[in-house]
């Protein structure tokens, strides 16, 4: 045979997969291919794939006759916006996509290059789980995978994409990656599926319900960003990465153009109520702080009493954490605590400078909380925040109350700036129930009570509902006006580019997991 042919024959089995007749169902199914995907997430013709031509091994269960090149795995390289990232996309019409001895190799091979190399590394999830039919070996691999995603975590950013089932120990792989994307009723993930549960528990559910992407939105936090479908989800893991440096020893790209609508200026002065026991959205005043239409919310629908996310100021990445005053009330709880916590981690590992923009009146109280650990959790974020050593700046806008206060990167808590605008309130408690306390005897002697209360709540919130006491003690850097948040802040992480700050050497702290 032609040797030239030979190869072009190979080639040409590769890229076609399992089959038109199989293609053709994922296409009916909602989903693009794996190589389809791989087109619109990498910049156009810069992909090079490696490994196209492995095939298993195995010989049992009549597997020595089913073999295709590539072994449902499309493993390679490419840019995206014109920067190196590596990428796997999992081929379903190939076995199922099934995690095979070969296929864990291929996905290896590329997470250490993506490590070598120092770039971003993209896995999209397509897969049955382990191939059944290799037995030990399989499984084996998933272990080869997990180990490496460990290695790699804090080294290079890695995301994961979530495009049709991903299930039993395949979901770890994503759990351990930084970021994940799901894609509205065409993917799931959970450790035992629909019939197991049933089984085992006699519940009724359906895929979806168990480990949809609204699920694992909403419920569990797993999932970071939601799309409607699989071209749109592949435009996000792009913008995404925009945000995002190459690897730990860099920091993210500056765009050539960061546009500021000077109106924001003055709309910023009105964002907060008359009264400060009413709600407000914040991320009204993260629009009117950051550049336009730069903010890029991750877990928009999980612990909505805290906001999370990227944005661009003065074209440069940084990563905004704001107590939501439109859910509970602001208040920390175990959900929020986590979210931010595993956030603000993220951002140390890779140089992004954090902005805390703060409205916090305490932590939710209750017997669900206390028993669930809230202590532990809430320690959580006390940690991300005491151990990060990028730039950090906190704003309070409203409320810092109590331990709350402390925990939302205080200054003693190792924050590099603080500043407060005159509405702040800065205290162990508010006024209400520390006047309840302080002046109990007096308020109880009283001819009217509930007169002599209010009396000491204004007297108690005349001394310490404001922002300067903290400022006398230089707890607060400076007390601002809403308008010139924006400016104060280009100047003051201008100012903390050059920061360097080395923990205490040891073999790595233990956070309270």
């Amino acid at each position: 045979m032609d040797r030239k042919q030979e190869l072009l024959d190979k080639r040409k089995s590769s890229l076609v997969g399992g089959g038109e007749e199989r293609i053709k169902k994922q296409h009916q199914q909602g989903k693009l291919t794996a190589r389809e995907r791989i087109t619109l997430l990498i910049d156009e013709g810069s992909f090079h794939e490696i490994g196209a031509l492995v095939e298993h091994r195995a010989t049992t269960f009549g597997l020595e006759d089913n073999r295709i090149p590539g072994d449902g795995v499309v493993t390679g390289f490419g840019t995206v916006f014109g920067r190196l990232i590596y990428v796997f996309s999992q081929d379903f019409t190939v076995l199922g996509g099934s995690l095979s001895e070969t296929q864990a190799a291929k996905i290896c091979r590329l997470m250490d290059l993506a490590m070598k190399n120092g770039a971003p590394i993209i896995g999209i999830n397509d897969s049955g789980g382990a191939r059944i039919q290799e037995g030990v070996v399989s499984l084996s691999g998933y272990a080869d995978i997990f180990f490496r995603n460990t290695r790699a975590s804090g080294v290079v950013p890695q995301i994961s994409v979530i495009m049709g089932p991903c299930a039993g120990g395949a979901v770890y792989s994503p759990a351990l990656t930084d970021f994940v994307f799901m894609v509205e009723e065409t993917s799931y993930m959970f450790v035992t599926g629909p019939n197991v549960v049933k089984t085992v528990t006699h519940e009724e559910v359906s895929s979806e319900d168990l480990g949809g992407a609204k699920t694992h939105a909403e419920k569990s936090g797993v999932n970071h960003f939601t799309a409607a479908n699989d071209v749109e989800c592949l435009k996000k893991v792009r913008d995404l990465i925009t945000y995002l440096p190459q690897n730990a020893y860099e920091t993210a790209p500056v765009p050539t153009v960061n546009p500021f609508s000077a109106n924001k200026l003055k709309q910023i002065q009105t964002v907060l109520p008359a009264n400060n026991s009413m709600p407000y959205d914040s991320r009204k005043i993260i629009d009117c702080i950051i550049d336009d239409a730069s903010f890029r919310e991750v877990q928009i629908d999980y612990a909505k009493n805290i906001v999370i996310g990227f944005g661009r100021l003065d074209g440069k990445s940084i990563g905004i954490v704001a107590n939501q005053p439109a859910a509970l009330a602001g208040v920390l709880d175990i959900d929020a605590s986590r979210k931010a916590a595993r956030f603000v981690r993220f951002c140390d590992s890779f140089n992004i400078p954090l902005l805390v923009l703060e409205d916090v009146p305490g932590f939710l109280p209750g017997t669900d909380q206390e028993w669930n650990g809230i202590i532990t959790h809430g320690a959580k974020l006390l940690y991300a925040f005491a151990e990060a050593t990028v730039p950090r700046i906190t704003v309070i806008t409203r409320k810092a109350y109590g331990g709350a206060y402390c925990v939302m990167n205080s200054k003693t808590l190792g924050a590099d700036l603080n500043y407060a605008w005159p509405t702040a309130e800065i205290a162990v408690m508010g006024a209400k129930g520390a006047a309840e306390i302080i002046f109990k005897r007096e308020i109880n002697a009283a001819e009217n009570p509930n007169e002599k209360w209010l009396e000491k709540e204004a007297e108690y919130a005349e001394l310490f509902a404001n922002p300067y006491r903290a400022a006398e003690r230089g707890i607060i850097d400076d007390v601002i006006l809403p308008e010139e948040t924006r400016s104060k802040l280009i100047a003051a992480f201008k100012m903390l580019e050059k920061k360097a700050e080395n923990l205490p050497t040891k073999k790595h702290g233990n956070i309270p997991l």
